[in-house]
């Protein structure tokens, strides 16, 4: 019976070869799309799942409350990690670790390559699942000068070699380390992303401020007890910094690695609901307006083509066939042509999934063997055809099969109108996705236009290795000698990115109780010139104003809180009124950090080159960037010759700033242009039908004089008023989203109303395209041939 059933269901399909692939056509792009964004999506949600124990790990944050708002950031003190687990009952291990990841050199012969990773604790091994392939997490640390690297690294020290346990790398030309440990690499979707770690112990030895409460440079991973609610040590974690450091205005709180990736956006002091979270729930959103686009399409067609199937639904009445039983004929008939669309749609996600991996910047895979997946695909598939089959079905089952043997016309205005209204819907959803793509890469573009108050272009930044800071002053010199170099200087932090914050300060005329946080940067003086900072007041750094008594250079916004009147001679007090410094000079803010926020007050000290950590290179603008290069690294290898050249474009770190907001955009663009080729599939459907519905109506026309261009225009007018309707309801709808987007940046565009005009006109031409080809087609028929017989 079943398989009667199928063949039944492909003779309907061949009898309607052009309508039946335009319907699984758009199914199959729509399943295939929204099957891209699942993978996407699945991706997202299932990042850190490789650690076991991933509901009982936390990082300790900490919010700290300004005057105008309250900064939430992952920096703790030193000592915290060890405090926490021997005072409070219910942390059953911690680990510390350095902040973001630390490059270093690793030597072994004749081979130097950069490797970053990170110091951390012994424990991190057991609180997260970090598989090891050679030795074990219980002697790892055993020694002081440890290594544990991936696999991945392991390749990249000793190629082909697998027995490396045991071995030694040199480290920064400094010291040997003994590779003690190898574990698996780590999954894309892992926010723990390093290649290799060692010892904290060695980092904090390195640097006894980490010995003092009152200084915040560590990372603090907490793993709970089973069973232990959160909130309870939440409670105790409160105050917890204040009993050590009086003074000290923020409070720490536990923060789930369930949320470390998608909802790492803080507001406040308190979680927004924003963050990856936001494009989660964005792209699942077009996801089923693709498929709904497409199920429409299905729709469309199938009412489009009642009369042809007219005379056997009156047949199969009149031979005893129920309303219900033809109900489930046409949605049956409905999903299998989804199940057929799956099937293409499946083809097509293995064809363009290494394209989608380029542009998402994963290593997504259809995973067919994936019992989830297979599942996932199939509820798509049946609920695509539920859905396109629901209207059709409910409107075939109702025909009266007296009117249709007798040959009576079927009266179509109540399908008619469904079908103009879902077209509308249809070139609605596509409307509102390309205006709302075009305002979102403005807004993108605003940003990356902005003004920064620094000249981020050819300024090449490099981390100070070996004897780069020694040399400073021959290397500034053979570089400005080169002819490709305007400006050499030194800094501690880079540019881009936050400072050493402080919030400790005092001034004559600051309110008490007040707390800013200010941004201090040491640097040489060179540094205003070649960072493109302009003195507006006052003098900039020299070497001398290293010496006591301290001297500095401030930026606008600070020079604003020190009150009215020229900030220059003015002191500023540091925390404890240990020590001061006058104010010899004033620069322009610029923008760090935050690249949508406001310039936050930044302080600039003069510091010796041994003191600093990267070099800043001006290029100049009129030379070959290559040759420009080349020349640097020759003066390098003369001066550092046992480090390799490494170095980074400052333009290039504000790009990858910017990567999720650009991958945004590029899905947009690309899910854009599918909803409206889908669209267009419906609509090329559509002008067939009534073409070929009217053929009659054409060859009357045409024998009473009218002309081909007249026919043309119009076959095309109905549906360009379907278009130009579906303008009118998209442009507040995209508005209203848009508007409430772009209230989330405090940097933004305005929403300009060509948008809406360019988008509309995009959509007419479209459609235009589209129906042409199928009215001219029927405006030049022969009308013998029309008017020939019934």
């Amino acid at each position: 019976m079943i398989q009667n059933y199928i063949k039944t269901m492909w003779r309907s399909l061949a009898k309607n070869r052009g309508y039946s692939f335009l319907n699984i056509g758009g199914l199959a792009i729509g399943i295939a799309c929204a099957s891209l964004i699942f993978l996407w999506v699945e991706d997202e949600v299932n990042f850190d799942s490789v650690n076991t124990k991933k509901e009982r790990l936390y990082i300790v944050k900490e919010n700290q409350k300004y005057d105008t708002y309250v900064f939430t950031h992952s920096s703790t003190p030193g000592l915290m990690g060890p405090s926490m687990k021997s005072e409070l009952p219910g942390v059953a291990n911690t680990a510390r670790a350095t902040e973001g990841s630390t490059s270093l050199l690793f030597s072994r012969g004749d081979k130097s390559v950069f490797a970053s990773g990170k110091y951390a604790d012994p424990a991190i091994f057991n609180m997260f699942t970090l598989p090891f392939v050679q030795g074990n997490a219980a002697s790892a640390f055993s020694q002081v000068h440890s290594l544990v690297i991936t696999e991945k690294t392991a390749r990249k020290f000793f190629g082909s070699d697998k027995d490396v346990l045991g071995k030694s790398i040199r480290v920064d030309n400094k010291q040997d380390y003994i590779v003690s440990g190898i574990i698996k690499d780590f999954p894309a979707n892992s926010s723990l992303q390093v290649e290799w770690f060692m010892p904290y112990q060695i980092y904090y030895d390195q640097n006894p401020w980490l010995k003092e409460w009152g200084n915040q440079s560590a990372l603090t991973y907490v793993e709970l007890k089973q069973g232990v609610d959160p909130e309870t040590v939440n409670k105790q974690l409160y105050g917890y910094i204040q009993k050590r450091v009086p003074t000290a205005i923020g409070h720490a709180f536990l923060f789930a690695m369930n949320d470390w990736h998608l909802y790492d956006d803080f507001k406040d002091g308190k979680k927004t609901g924003g963050g990856q979270i936001e494009y989660v729930h964005l792209f699942t959103i077009i996801a089923w307006i693709i498929l709904f686009i497409a199920c429409i399409n299905f729709m469309n067609l199938a009412t489009a083509r009642s009369e042809k199937r007219a005379r056997e639904v009156g047949v199969r009445k009149v031979l005893g066939a129920g309303k219900k039983l033809l109900v489930f004929q046409f949605i049956g008939e409905a999903i299998f042509m989804a199940f057929i669309s799956a099937i293409f749609a499946v083809m097509i996600v293995a064809l363009v999934l290494p394209a989608f991996n380029t542009l998402v910047q994963k290593q997504l895979v259809p995973g067919f063997n994936n019992p989830y997946h297979i599942i996932g695909l199939l509820f798509i598939a049946i609920t695509c055809g539920l859905i396109a089959g629901s209207y059709p079905s409910l409107y075939l089952s109702s025909f009266n099969p007296v009117s249709v043997l007798k040959g009576i016309k079927l009266k179509d205005s109540g399908a008619s109108y469904i079908r103009k209204g879902l077209v509308v819907l249809q070139f609605t959803a596509s409307i509102v996705l390309i205006i709302s793509t075009i305002i979102v890469y403005q807004q993108i573009q605003h940003v990356k236009d902005r003004k920064l108050g620094f000249d981020k272009d050819n300024l090449v930044e490099m981390d100070l290795q070996g004897d780069m800071a020694k040399n400073f002053n021959p290397i500034k010199q053979e570089f400005l000698n080169t002819g490709y170099v305007s400006d050499v200087a030194l800094a501690d932090h880079a540019i881009i990115y936050n400072g050493n914050n402080t919030s400790g300060l005092t001034w004559a005329s600051k309110p008490a109780g007040s707390k800013v946080l200010v941004s201090q940067r040491y640097v040489t003086p060179e540094f205003m010139e070649t960072s493109g900072l302009k003195v507006l007041e006052g003098r900039n750094l020299t070497m001398a104003d290293t010496n006591m008594p301290l001297k500095m250079v401030i930026t606008e916004s600070m020079a604003k809180l020190m009150g009215k009147g020229s900030a220059i001679g003015k002191t500023v007090h540091g925390e404890g009124d240990t020590t001061s410094a006058t104010v010899i000079g004033v620069v322009n803010d610029y923008v760090y950090g935050n690249m949508y926020g406001k310039p936050d007050p930044v302080m600039f000290w003069s510091v010796p080159p041994l003191h600093a950590t990267i070099m800043y290179v001006r290029l100049k603008s009129q030379k070959n960037v290559e040759k420009s290069l080349a020349s640097l690294q020759a003066v390098l290898k003369k001066y550092n010759p046992v480090y390799p050249f490494d170095y980074r474009f400052v333009d290039d770190q504000f790009n990858q700033m910017f990567l999720s907001e650009m991958l945004v955009s590029k899905l947009s663009r690309v899910f854009a242009s599918l909803a409206i080729i889908i669209s267009c599939l419906g609509l090329f459907g559509l002008a067939a039908y009534t073409a070929e519905r009217r053929t009659k109506e054409i060859g009357i026309r045409k024998v009473l004089g009218a002309s081909v261009p007249g026919l043309a225009r119009l076959l095309s007018m109905e549906f360009l008023q379907l278009v130009i309707l579906s303008c009118l309801v998209a442009f507040p709808v995209a508005y209203w989203a848009m508007h409430n987007w772009l209230k989330t940046y405090q940097y933004r565009i305005t929403i300009n109303w060509w948008v809406f005009a360019i988008a509309g006109i995009a959509a007419v031409i479209i459609a235009v395209v589209t129906i042409s080809f199928q009215s001219i087609k029927a405006a030049m028929m022969n009308p013998v041939k029309s008017l020939r017989s019934e």
